[in-house]
């Protein structure tokens, strides 16, 4: 049965009524596919409703379980190689005696429970977009429930998205007005934006720097032990290794995460053996300091000096934002499970037998962790915790790659190639630029400070402004998503930010003492990505407000006043309603057309993924003589673009589905209701499996003859031909269409579908405008900066367009074209 939906769409038809919650479609959901199985669905009312799970998502469950042990937990689980080493360094050295010991172990006890468990597994992991987390999750949630996006390519139809997940209908009057006033001020939303990606480039700062204070750290131990190895050559070991890890990315999370799931689970193992050994042999008492009690009594006598000692508390807790980040690549339920299970156990109890251990040997702390494992094992543990340390990194690299791809997708990151490493779980991506850029700049950390104490102090500021901006955003979304009381929302907010607060104006005390690294690298990277959607707004409203009137074309004929020449063209444009004013400059400056033209809008939705069901927006533009129409290909942040020949494909049945049914619903309407322009139809894939309006068959792409033969056909078959032959990769299976015997058929309908399919067997081009961006001479200095040489710079050293949508080159046909914004 045919999926359509028809709809009237203008500039100012974006806001709807609230309509009820839609429900996602079955294959998301079904019990043999559904690898998110855990993921949270709604009732009618928006409440949560426990998932269904049978024996496969149980199975599936366990299997992400142990792979996110590889992944996601390898940074969190090497956090005691230095945190309490961190805690005494500097003005804390005056207080090395057991009871700061005890008070030390106390505030790592409560600070592992109240943010990893409490705030991230019990309330963070239930704020997922469809599956997805990460700060630009929560954003992406946000735009969805109020108009706090900059970018004004959303439409109505969009909302109708079976992944765009609306919540309760009804909506308390404070947070309607709190809603209503954020919308209202650009310079707020503006705001929450440069908010959102400051915390994006922390994330990406935090994985420069994990990596290198990881490593580091494992190798520590060949310094004190008799190895005769000085500062020099380990550091050389360090690189080699940090070479080795993110030449390992480019397999993929799978595999990487079954790989390394082992050496965390085994280290995970051993520290827990180690802590216990060292609670019960040194210093059982060390069990009565999971009472806050001890907190206060280490504040007592520390006072502003052991303040500034939470600054290398909070590394007890680096790589707890990984959880969340990378929920993507698992689930929620597998996330929980393999926290509760066994991380959260196994780190306690080597915290408190670290801490017993010190309480009795205080000339420890500088190298507490490889002090306090006893002798016949310490070269075994000291071999894990090097690979441990290994897999550290990985949590946050993977991380990263999911960042990017959601900014990218977003508008706020420039174009780069994502390769999809797992053909059944797509949020598993890996980034070549931006891994290679990440280990420059991590050998650049490693070898410019050479010791994890000056790391150390970069790394917490990071981590802990990242989960800084997480609390504000997730309060956020308590109120427009969740529709949870502001006062619930608040009392959130506050208490996780008292907390956040205390370590991050610890953290920041040490700002000059390496701290300034991961602001540099912040700022570097929230730069880069609000120029980036700076200049793409500004590009997008020069063409929303350059489009080509309507009566121009009208104006010009069916012929458009030029001659129509066999075959399609593809003129891909960012607007999603009107003609862009390329079609304009190309009429105007070259003799000819093709016989179909198809504007070609490709665009993100702010959810995870659009169904393939869902895919694809047609409409017309003009009369039927004309020939001319819209598609609006939708893609969400999380999806894999498909190659250009399949995409041709589909873009044929779905334009000969939008003929048909057009033909239908006029005959049932008032001619004064046709609309020449807004009027779009999602057209479903499935419709081409059950009742097509064309005959689809398959065939190879060598000896097939064509029913147009011409010497322009010819020779541009010819150049393909050649062009197959230097990239075998490309060749693809042919598709050929022909109109079914119906003697139903309106005689306009066949004749279009004719037309159609001729020109498909001429040839496809495709058109692009080759965009040169400038600022206009009355725009002040700094615009003048961020556009002409700021976005120009990202223009040019980035992917291009045509690589990141697959078009071929022999079929490229681009128009240049200036924009003074």
């Amino acid at each position: 049965m045919n999926h359509v939906v028809i709809e009237n769409e203008s500039e100012g038809d974006r806001n709807p009524p609230p309509r009820a919650v839609g429900t996602a479609p079955e294959s998301k959901h079904s019990c043999q596919q559904d690898w998110q199985g855990d993921k949270a669905q709604t009732d009618k009312n928006g409440t949560k409703l426990m998932p269904k799970f049978c024996l496969v998502n149980l199975s599936t469950s366990l299997v992400l379980a142990y792979q996110s042990f590889g992944v996601v937990y390898g940074d969190l689980s090497t956090s005691p190689l230095y945190v309490y080493r961190s805690i005494f360094v500097g003005k804390l050295q005056d207080y090395q005696n057991p009871d700061t010991i005890f008070g030390a172990f106390s505030l790592i006890f409560w600070t592992l429970t109240l943010i990893p468990l409490l705030k991230y597994v019990m309330v963070l992991l239930n704020a997922d977009d469809n599956g997805e987390g990460g700060t630009f999750a929560l954003y992406s949630l946000l735009c969805r429930h109020g108009k706090l996006g900059l970018l004004p390519n959303q439409q109505a139809a969009d909302e109708e998205l079976s992944a765009y997940k609306y919540g309760p209908l009804g909506q308390s009057s404070a947070s309607l007005i709190l809603k209503r006033f954020l919308e209202k001020h650009k310079k707020l939303r503006t705001g929450l934006l440069v908010v959102v990606l400051l915390g994006a480039g922390m994330v990406i700062g935090d994985g420069v720097i994990t990596p290198a204070m990881s490593v580091l750290s494992s190798l520590s131990a060949l310094e004190t032990a008799d190895t005769r190895l000085d500062h020099g050559v380990i550091l050389f070991i360090s690189c080699i290794v940090l070479v080795g890890l993110f030449a390992l990315q480019h397999c993929g999370t799978h595999k990487v995460g079954f790989l390394f799931a082992p050496i965390v689970i085994l280290w995970l193992i051993s520290i827990f053996a180690i802590g216990l050994y060292n609670t019960i042999h040194w210093n059982p008492k060390i069990v009565l300091a999971l009472s806050p009690h001890y907190i206060v009594r280490f504040f007592g006598q520390t006072g502003r000096d052991g303040f500034m000692s939470l600054g290398g508390v909070l590394l007890a807790i680096t790589g707890t934002e990984a959880m969340y980040a990378d929920l993507g690549h698992f689930t929620s339920f597998s996330i929980r499970l393999a926290f509760i299970c066994l991380v959260y156990p196994c780190l306690v109890v080597q915290y408190m037998g670290q801490a017993a251990y010190l309480s009795k040997n205080i000339s420890s702390i500088p190298n507490s962790f490889y002090d306090s494992i006893p002798g016949g094992v310490f070269w075994p543990v000291f071999v894990i915790a090097i690979l441990a340390a290994i897999v550290a990194s990985q949590a946050i690299i993977s991380a990263t790659f999911s960042i990017v791809k959601q900014c990218h997708a977003l508008g706020c990151f420039p174009r780069v190639k994502v390769v999809h490493t797992s053909k059944q779980i797509h949020g598993q991506i890996y980034i070549p630029e931006i891994n290679w850029i990440l280990m420059i700049l991590t050998l650049a950390i490693a070898v410019g400070f050479q010791e994890t104490t000056t790391i150390g102090n970069a790394y917490g500021l990071a981590v802990m402004s990242v989960m800084f901006i997480t609390t504000f955003l997730m309060a956020l979304v308590m109120v427009f998503v969740w529709q949870r009381s502001i006062i619930l929302a608040v009392v959130f907010l506050v208490f996780f930010w008292i907390i956040e607060a205390s370590y991050l104006s610890a953290a920041c005390v040490k700002v000059p003492q390496g701290g300034w690294v991961s602001l540099v690298l912040a700022v570097i990277f929230m730069f880069i990505m609000f120029v980036w959607h700076y200049g793409t707004l500004k590009k997008y409203n020069f063409d929303l407000h350059n489009k080509v009137p309507l009566k121009w074309i009208l104006g010009l004929g069916p012929s458009l006043g030029i001659v129509r020449v066999p075959g399609i063209g593809l003129i891909y444009s960012e607007l999603a309603t009107g003609v862009p004013s390329i079609f304009s400059h190309f009429v105007t400056n070259l003799p000819a057309f093709h016989d179909v033209l198809v504007f070609v809008c490709v665009k993100y939705v702010p959810v995870p993924y659009v169904t393939s069901e869902e895919r694809f927006l047609i409409g017309r533009i003009c009369p039927r003589p004309y020939r001319m129409y819209r598609c609006i290909v939708r893609y969400g942040y999380k999806d894999l673009q498909g190659d250009d020949l399949h995409f041709e494909d589909l873009l044929i049945q779905s334009i000969a589905e939008f003929i048909q049914m057009e033909a239908v619903e006029q005959q049932i309407s008032s001619p004064d209701s046709v609309s020449y322009d807004g009027r779009m139809a999602v057209i479903s894939s499935r419709s081409f499996q059950s009742g097509s309006s064309l005959i689809v068959s398959e065939e190879e792409e060598f000896g097939t003859s064509s029913s147009i033969q011409s010497s322009k056909t010819l020779t541009l078959r010819s150049l393909r031909s050649s062009y197959e032959d230097e990239n075998p990769q490309i060749r693809r299976r042919q598709l050929r269409f022909q109109i079914p015997q119906n003697p139903v058929m309106d005689p306009s309908v066949r004749d279009e579908l004719l037309d159609l399919i001729q020109a498909k067997e001429a040839g496809v081009a495709y058109i692009m405008g080759h965009s040169y961006i400038k600022a206009r001479r009355s725009s002040s200095f700094l615009k003048k900066l961020v556009i002409d040489f700021g976005y120009s710079f990202l223009r040019k050293n980035c992917r291009g367009p045509a690589v990141a949508l697959h078009i071929p080159h022999i079929s490229l046909i681009e128009v240049g074209m200036i924009y003074h914004v």
